[in-house]
């Protein structure tokens, strides 16, 4: 059969991921906590309460159906089959459909090529409240530029890109996430190194606190609200490019003198579940567990620097005059 009915797939659909692989595949199950189950084949793809989230492709759901196509790729018709009983022998599992697919392409690294001013970056970053004390630190340290987004077949070519940049312990760049200025642009450069991801260090080189984060615009807001406090806490800052650890587990290793972690990824699903995977990960690994690990979600607001400009909006708004109209009397 080359194709399926509307029928069939909406019958598919019905069928929730947890039941089919504990039916199917039980195999790839690898339980994570009480309600919580991770994928074998795809490890950042996590179980919760009958819904799945998968943390590298940044979606989720419930359906099986969603989980086999979008994550697996395994065909449309194979997978309604598969799942409505036809020809179900014949099914790949998940395995099976990772085993074919062809390996993802290497790419060589090649750093962005900086412009002589960052006067866009500058502009885009403080319009989103981040202090110019912490972008004059950032560019001092290299980390934070402005460049072009070269592409010819993306509709992005040439685009003003602001670059958040992570280095080696060489000083090198390994890393660098470009987000559009004047646009939606939003790509890592091909080749870089996720170990070596964005990093804002502390003053002092070896301060044993590390606080974490989704993205490195988060690290800035979080940089911008204690100086706005007048806060002294002096520790690293590191983004993580999402909420997936390999970032976390390759600077504990680099910097084996951190005692202390803090957790500070978005406060919504994706972000409350990899911090409670994270904590549990670092607890579970023998290299890790005496570092003490809190988790501290921003609480006005999705992300830190959603939290930034929330407030700075109110203090505007308490700011403005009030006009009152004088009450006449005749």
């Amino acid at each position: 059969m080359s194709w399926v009915e509307k029928e069939q797939i909406e019958a598919a659909r019905e069928i929730d991921l947890l039941s089919y692989l504990q039916a199917k595949e039980p195999e790839e199950l690898k339980r994570t906590g009480p309600n919580e189950y991770r994928t074998v084949t795809h490890g950042s793809v996590v179980i919760t309460n009958n819904k799945w989230y998968w943390n590298r492709g940044k979606f989720g759901g419930v359906s099986a159906l969603d989980y086999l196509v979008q994550v697996c790729g395994v065909g449309l018709v194979e997978a309604v089959e598969a799942l409505t009983g036809e020809r179900a022998a014949e099914f790949r599992s998940c395995q099976e459909a990772a085993k074919q697919q062809p390996p993802p392409k290497k790419w060589t690294f090649y750093p962005p090529k900086p412009l002589r001013y960052s006067n866009g970056a500058v502009s885009y970053l403080q319009g989103r409240g981040i202090s110019p004390e912490v972008i004059g630190r950032c560019m001092q340290l290299g980390i934070l530029f402005e460049s072009r987004y070269y592409n010819p077949n993306s509709k992005y070519h040439n685009a003003a890109v602001c670059v958040f940049a992570g280095k080696d312990e060489s000083g090198r760049m390994k890393f660098a996430a470009m987000r559009g200025i004047d646009s939606e642009m939003k790509q890592d450069k091909a080749g870089s190194d996720k170990r070596f991801n964005f990093h804002l260090p502390a003053r002092t080189p070896r301060s044993r606190h590390l606080a974490v984060f989704e993205a490195p615009i988060d690290a800035l807001s979080h940089a911008t609200l204690q100086q706005r406090d007048g806060w002294e806490w002096d520790g690293h800052r590191l983004s993580l490019g999402g909420t997936a650890d390999v970032a976390l587990v390759a600077f504990l290793e680099r910097n084996p003198q951190i005692t202390r972690v803090i957790l500070h990824l978005d406060n919504d699903a994706a972000g409350i579940i990899g911090a409670r995977q994270i904590k549990a990960m670092l607890r579970k690994d023998a290299r890790f567990s005496r570092i003490r690990v809190s988790v501290n979600p921003p609480r006005k607001g999705k992300d830190y620097n959603q939290a930034l400009q929330n407030i700075i909006k109110r203090e505007e708004e308490q700011s403005r005059p009030v006009s009152r109209r004088a009450d006449i009397s005749l």
